[in-house]
């Protein structure tokens, strides 16, 4: 049996500048098929809350954009269950649980400051 690992790439641009909020990701996570991983979202202007309305999307190689979560823990529609969004320590965090190679994307989150959103 071949142990593949998963690349999960995590992308920090700003967008915006409501109060210089800059929004950052990890740079790079890796987990294996099967195992859990949780990639988080920061905000420089302080704890992120429900009021961000997190937003999670995927970007697979073919350059197909996914929503996989919005409102900070609600799955789209058609996004495997293994995903999941939550708050953590302050962060808004995509959990995926039993990852699998078709997991392998760049991840993407936005957050909602004064009327518009800030991308990492």
């Amino acid at each position: 049996m071949t142990c593949t690992s998963l690349l999960l790439i995590l992308l920090a641009v700003c967008s915006g500048a409501i109060s210089q909020a800059v929004v950052t990701q990890e740079s790079a996570l890796t987990t294996l098929p099967g195992g859990t991983v949780t990639l988080t979202c920061h905000s420089s202007t302080g704890a992120v809350t429900t009021s961000n309305y997190a937003n999670w999307i995927q970007e697979k190689a073919d350059h197909l954009f996914t929503g996989i979560v919005g409102d900070t823990s609600n799955r789209a529609p058609g996004a495997p269950a293994r995903f999941s969004g939550s708050l953590l320590e302050g962060k808004a965090a995509l959990t995926i649980t039993g990852a699998q190679i078709e997991d392998e994307a760049t991840y993407f989150c936005s957050l909602w400051y004064s009327n518009h959103f800030h991308n990492g």
